[in-house]
């Protein structure tokens, strides 16, 4: 069965239990450097990250990009350099100054530095630069390697247990800003809403997001906005939200305490009720990107000579996207339920239930 959506493209950028703990991210490159020369011996290997404005305290995908290059670079023997960008004027700089600290291998994390990579890439071919959530444009150096996450695969799995839950009959999804790599999640969100209403003839609602258009905050940051978005979502009587956008969860998170209703929340990126244990009464689940997991093998090939620019995917089948435990949720969802999230997972595996994004097409 197939499961569409008439979302145009914004772009060629890239934005365990049913549920699944994740365990590994797809295989390590195995190319040889693109910089064509020998690389320095592992213990001499600088790797560095550099961050989105978000930080690398924000619980989501700053800080679970860190912590794979942090264990890459311990088992290489070195220290992790790191650079925090607090504004968009900070990406070049950075990415810069990581060149010029002598960095053998840069991580840089979210799509908006994907210009500033592909610039110092370009400028430094001897340089491997991993470019997290964007495909770096057609003309890509090969000293860039993206990795790239098909959430949609993972959120549709969250949207079908979110209607199968839900007892108003609506559930909510918002985002940060319009971009591919936040509307992925939305929009498998919904699909997985809308194909839980085709198997069991019900009618639950996703307000937020009709598929092409819904509601946003203007930004990555937990403020007013955030929360007055969110408000706005619940005042339609939700009883799921879905906030998909780094730390604007936390506003999501206020304003469902604010209104003193029943409502559960469902994290994006990373397990809230690990990342941010405040979440625990109220995430029901979480979609989940495996960026630790696969920040750390892109490092790690680097460092042995196997970097390649070839773009990682995750997907529920590599176990690079997934959703995570119900945790304190379990006794509040039926079992059945449980095992119908689980046998759908397994028929998008096979391709028996296509889910679409812009990363499939």
């Amino acid at each position: 069965m197939t499961i569409s959506t008439t979302k145009k493209l914004l772009s060629a950028t890239v934005a365990a239990g049913v549920i699944f703990a994740l365990a590994g991210c797809g295989q390590a490159p195995t190319d040889k450097p693109a910089g064509g020369g020998e690389k320095p011996a592992a213990s001499d290997f600088q790797t560095c990250i550099v961050s989105d404005f978000g930080g690398f305290d924000d619980k989501s995908f700053n800080q679970l990009s860190m912590e794979g290059a942090q264990k890459a670079a311990d088992e290489i023997g070195v220290p992790l350099k790191k650079a925090e960008s607090n504004t968009e004027t900070e990406y070049g700089p950075n990415v810069e100054n990581m060149v010029s600290e002598g960095c053998n291998a840069i991580v840089t994390v979210g799509f908006a530095l994907a210009t500033a990579t592909v610039d110092a890439a370009t400028a430094n071919p001897d340089t491997d630069f991993i470019l997290i959530d964007d495909a770096g444009g057609d003309d890509k150096p090969d000293n860039v390697k993206p990795l790239l996450y098909n959430t949609a695969e993972a959120a549709f799995l969250a949207g079908y247990l979110s209607a199968g839950y839900t007892k108003a009959g609506k559930v909510g999804t918002y985002g940060g800003m319009e971009f591919p790599t936040v509307t992925i999640f939305m929009d498998g969100f919904k699909q997985g809403v809308d194909y839980y209403n085709s198997e069991n003839g019900t009618a639950v609602e996703v307000v937020g997001w009709d598929g092409k258009t819904g509601s946003f905050t203007g930004g990555f940051e937990a403020n007013q906005d955030a929360k007055t978005t969110a408000q706005n979502i619940i005042d339609q009587g939700v009883d799921v939200l879905f906030p998909v956008g780094g730390p604007i969860y936390q506003s999501g998170l206020q304003a469902i305490k604010d209104s003193g209703k029943d409502i559960a929340l469902i994290g994006a990126d990373a397990d809230l009720f690990n990342t941010d244990p405040t979440t625990a009464d109220y995430v029901l689940t979480s979609v989940l990107k495996a960026m630790d997991l696969s920040t750390y093998e892109a490092v790690i090939a680097a460092s042995k000579g196997d970097f390649d620019g070839e773009p990682y995917v995750g997907t529920l089948e590599n176990e690079g996207v997934g959703i995570a435990p119900l945790h304190n949720f379990e006794s509040k969802v039926d079992a059945e339920l449980v095992s119908k999230v689980d046998a759908i997972k397994q028929d998008i595996i096979d391709g028996k239930i296509e889910v679409t994004s812009y990363l499939s097409e």
